[in-house]
């Protein structure tokens, strides 16, 4: 099955990420990497309110306390309109040429966070979760581009993305400890067709995965390996991908424009927007971050 995304914004963002549809709310937030932006959607209104910084901030989740969480280029943040950042916690300062990239919430409330090497150096990345005492673990390391996450907390598994890899792993998620084990390959990506990037899961437990360079998401059978279906977005450098809308029922997609060379700007002029289509699945409420206990840093 073949699908067609539709351009929801035309905002030209150099490295649209992390988008996430809170229900509370009823809006999608986003952000531009490298335009060190948060971006708020209404879809009801079809407005947005924009935050900028003077750092690159690559994941938003809302707090269950008000404001979000934020993770950017040195680390752990918590924001709130009209109010200064406040630091939870540094992340690796010792290694300059590294940044934190995707970042999610476990139905605990617990944040995962990765990091990579700005210049894509092989094994430098590593994933971390921040615990409720504030306390920062690092979980895995060796990872060359730490990216999309989800959870099937009914199965209790954890998919996870190391893009250089080009494939999507697993792992057994023993969600007390926060103990991973048992990783195994689920989905292959050919090199023909990019790399993937963020990641969501719907109601079904299918993967729908953005292919940085492909043009596309594409839904996956974790279980079987095989593709199921296609959704064909007009960007070369889709990124991330959530589910949202009152119903879950549309899937909201990021792009990236600051890759591209002058040639491909003209073929894909709306690379950078913020696209959607009704894929015909719904997906999963998106979790919020839960305050920590004490501030560490």
């Amino acid at each position: 099955m073949i699908l067609q995304a539709e351009l929801v914004l035309d905002v030209q963002a150099a490295l649209g990420e992390g988008p996430h549809w809170d229900q509370e709310e009823g809006k999608l937030y986003w952000v531009d990497v490298e335009g060190k932006q948060l971006h708020s959607y209404d879809s009801s209104a079809h407005s947005e309110i924009i935050y900028s910084f003077d750092k690159m901030v690559s994941a938003v989740i809302p707090s269950m306390d008000g404001g979000w969480v934020l993770a950017m280029q040195d680390g752990i943040y918590i924001f709130k309109s009209g109010h200064p950042l406040g630091l939870l916690s540094l992340v690796e300062t010792e290694i300059p040429g590294n940044r934190l990239n995707d970042a999610k919430c476990d139905r605990t409330g617990r944040l995962w966070f990765g990091t990579m090497s700005m210049d894509f150096s092989p094994g430098a990345g590593s994933l971390y979760v921040l615990q409720t005492d504030g306390k920062v673990q690092r979980v895995l390391s060796g990872i060359g581009c730490s990216n999309g996450i989800a959870w099937d907390d009914e199965r209790g598994l954890m998919y996870y993305i190391d893009t250089l890899s080009r494939c999507v792993s697993v792992f057994d998620y023993h969600e007390n400890n926060i103990k991973l084990s048992g990783r195994r390959t689920v989905v292959q990506i050919p090199a023909s067709s990019g790399y993937p990037d963020g990641m969501t899961i719907d109601s079904e437990g299918m993967l729908w995965i953005a292919q940085w360079g492909g043009g596309c998401v594409s839904r996956w059978n974790p279980d079987t390996g095989q593709q199921m279906a296609t959704v064909e977005v007009p960007a070369q450098y889709v990124t991330s991908c959530t589910f949202g809308g009152k119903e879950l029922d549309e899937l909201y997609i990021t792009t990236a424009r600051s890759p591209m060379k002058e040639s491909e700007s003209l073929d894909f002029p709306m690379s950078g927007g913020l696209f959607k289509v009704k894929p015909g699945a719904k997906g999963v409420p998106a979790n919020r971050f839960r305050p920590v206990s004490r501030k560490h840093t």
